[in-house]
């Protein structure tokens, strides 16, 4: 029983972090309906960040994500305003296809600067665990999770307490009757983008001590994010939240109960069985098929 309830907390806590991550993607498409396929090269990018602070200036790795996310943002809104914005009422095919070429176009800069040998982030506590009652809990997935958590707290509070939170979920909900109000869309959606990426980029500062990488590992990272998008239900940043730590429970329990190679299906044969059931995703609702959005 104690091994099953380790088990869970360590699912748990790796959730959070995916809620994280899926949490900035599902909110651009929230507002904007636009597929960033590009999430989790800003995600890689931002790891490689957090080891070039980690390694040169001994930052502590989660500690850099207070500077790993508003950079990583900053390029986001930069990539944004130059390539995303001028297509942003384009047929959804034309962004998915602009940011899996913005995606490319990371990958190759990070493998040009960093190379494409294996990465990780080992800080002090990366093999280290607390002990409590019987639990053993590694301090990195710890910490990983209670960051991530908080920072998910305070995007949460931005968008439900604060006049950009108004004016986001206005603009996702009706853009015309935003408009109208004075709300200037297309500035939200840019701002919405960076937020999403630099949440992005706090993932990344994360993921980087829980797992190596290298340039090319965001494809896997894309495909995980998706999956929880589409089982929380597109757009819905509370469906996000609920996916993802289910993916991260059925991931851990996979592999300590089944076996590790199995880890990954099992979550996206979850996906199958609940769109199977529920099209729409947890969360998501129904969209008429004749609906344009804006």
């Amino acid at each position: 029983m104690i091994q099953f309830i380790q088990n869970l907390i360590l699912g748990l806590l790796l959730g959070g972090v995916y809620a994280l991550v899926a949490g900035g993607l599902t909110l651009i498409f929230g507002v904007m309906r636009v597929i960033n396929i590009a999430h989790g090269a800003f995600l890689i990018l931002a790891a490689y960040l957090t080891y070039t602070l980690w390694s040169a200036l001994g930052i502590d790795p989660l500690l850099a994500s207070l500077v790993t996310a508003p950079v990583v943002g900053a390029i986001g809104w930069v990539a944004y305003k130059l390539m995303v914005a001028p297509i942003r009422t384009a047929p959804m095919a034309s962004t998915v296809l602009l940011t899996f070429g913005l995606a490319l176009v990371i990958e190759a800069a990070m493998g040009t600067i960093w190379g494409n040998n294996s990465t990780a982030i080992r800080p002090g506590y990366a093999d280290e665990s607390f002990t409590v009652a019987g639990l053993f809990l590694p301090k990195a997935q710890v910490y990983g999770g209670l960051v991530a958590v908080l920072v998910l707290v305070t995007l949460g509070l931005v968008l439900t307490k604060t006049w950009l939170g108004r004016a986001i979920r206005a603009a996702a909900i009706n853009p015309a009757g935003a408009e109208l109000v004075g709300i200037k869309v297309a500035a939200v959606a840019a701002l919405v983008f960076a937020l999403g990426i630099a949440a992005a980029g706090a993932g990344g500062a994360i993921v980087g001590v829980l797992y190596p990488f290298v340039a090319g590992a965001h494809y896997q990272w894309i495909a995980r994010l998706l999956a929880i998008v589409v089982l929380g239900g597109m757009g819905s940043l509370n469906g996000a939240i609920l996916a993802a730590v289910m993916f991260g429970v059925a991931e851990t329990l996979t592999a300590a109960y089944v076996s590790p190679s199995w880890a990954t299906a099992v979550p996206y044969a979850i996906v199958f069985a609940v769109l199977l059931i529920r099209p729409q995703g947890l969360l998501g609702t129904r969209m008429r098929e004749d609906a344009v959005p804006a």
